[in-house]
């Protein structure tokens, strides 16, 4: 059974930074394109990161790429996304996924259940 599981999402202050992690299980996760998604209240998922399967190339939404950064760790199956200088409008529920190249959620057959990152003004 595939297991996607983030952490690390919480209240913060703008300017201020988070980790979000997502550990897999049930997969061969040195195989897959990880991704991170966030849905806002009222708005659909969007993309916000993707990383190779071996790490060595990323790719970023533009409103998060001078701010955000996604690495792996595959000896642990882990997935990060470092996030800096946070606005309120990266407020939104932030998901973990699992499969192939691309920023469209159809690329990811398989998805965490989400953690909240809400930023305060």
């Amino acid at each position: 059974q595939v297991q996607l599981v983030e952490s690390g999402g919480g209240l913060v202050q703008a300017g201020g930074s988070l980790r979000l992690s997502c550990v897999a299980s049930g997969i061969s996760f040195s195989y897959y394109v990880m991704g991170w998604f966030r849905q806002a209240p009222g708005k659909e998922r969007e993309f916000v990161a993707t990383i190779s399967s071996s790490g060595a190339r990323t790719y970023y939404e533009d409103s998060v790429k001078d701010r955000f950064t996604i690495f792996r760790d595959n000896a642990k199956n882990t997935v990060h996304l470092e996030m800096n200088s946070l606005k309120p409008e990266d407020t939104a529920v932030y998901y973990c996924a699992a499969g192939s190249w691309g920023v469209s959620s159809a690329e990811y057959p398989y998805w965490g259940q989400g953690t909240q990152v809400t930023v305060s003004s």
